[in-house]
């Protein structure tokens, strides 16, 4: 069955970019030219995906307003013979169907993708975070479509971390079956480094049967009073088989400051129009003289 619908969770608080995110989405934050949430739609779209479900919450409503017609810019911007910014904003709204749940309260990743149960029904869907932008020559949901279309089972991105960072991720155990294609064995919430069977930890892209459904619905909430999407697929995979893809690609971690810098940087260096310009820029600095001032 093809992989039509995807859940974009976007209803957390952005605690990590205060005072930022105060009163804007931590989603809507820019990087170069276009908010983070943008990206990460526009690989679902990239992917094959026809309907999106975004899971936001209170002050988000900014999200939705982005990816709305805006009638007055567009008129403003025709009168003023600004073609091409014209066409930048009528082809945001035109990207892809998407609807929007409300998340009550922050119940965790397990809880936002629950709320989507009646909107994706029976069929297999995609996960993709906001947090995770990834950079890579065929999408990493491509990737994992073709590794689902190959199993028939829920597939998880998977990324090496360095071991003193497992306690920050779910960490995956697991079988390698082909070169970049494991099937796991055992999953486990943010362990420690002791606790942790490896240092493969789940990244920001999932496609997951809608059994998932039936096993988050069982799922308790853990000490921080949430439920957890990686307990959820621990149920789910006692039922039936898991597999794991390490993708291709370069993967920021935009929901932490240090990972959106290095995400701004490059994303720029890459742009046609910027990248020249931000080079010579880059390699002008004196670095030391202005870490000094």
């Amino acid at each position: 069955m093809k992989i039509r619908k995807a859940v974009i969770p976007a209803a957390g608080l952005g605690t990590r970019f205060l005072p930022a995110s105060k009163a804007q989405p931590k989603e809507m934050l820019p990087i170069v030219d276009k908010p983070i949430i943008q990206y990460v739609v526009e690989e679902a779209v990239a992917s094959g995906i026809e309907q999106i479900i975004v899971i936001t919450g209170r002050g988000k409503r900014a999200i939705e307003d982005h990816f709305d017609r805006t009638l007055e810019l567009e008129n403003f911007l025709e009168l003023k013979g600004k073609k091409r910014e014209l066409e930048q904003m009528r082809k945001i709204s035109k990207l892809v169907n998407i609807c929007y749940i409300r998340q009550k309260e922050a119940l965790g990743l397990g809880h936002a993708v629950l709320t989507a149960r009646d909107l994706v029904g029976k069929e297999p869907f995609a996960v993709l975070l906001g947090d995770d932008i990834i950079y890579s020559r065929v999408t990493c949901l491509k990737q994992l479509m073709k590794v689902y279309n190959k199993f028939k089972c829920s597939v998880l991105s998977i990324h090496e971390v360095p071991k003193e960072k497992v306690f920050q991720y779910g960490i995956v155990d697991i079988q390698k079956i082909e070169s970049n294609i494991y099937r796991v064995q055992d999953l486990v919430e943010k362990p420690s480094v002791k606790e942790a069977p490896s240092n493969y930890a789940i990244i920001g892209r999932y496609i997951l049967s809608p059994e998932i459904f039936d096993a988050l619905e069982e799922t308790q909430f853990d000490k921080s009073g949430e439920i957890q999407l990686t307990n959820g697929l621990k149920l789910l995979h006692k039922k039936q088989a898991i597999y794991a893809c390490q993708f291709e690609g370069t993967r920021y971690d935009a929901g932490e400051k240090l990972g959106f810098l290095k995400a701004t940087v490059e994303l720029a260096l890459r742009q046609k129009e910027l990248g020249e310009d931000f080079s010579k820029y880059i390699k002008g600095l004196d670095i030391d003289k202005i870490m000094k001032s």
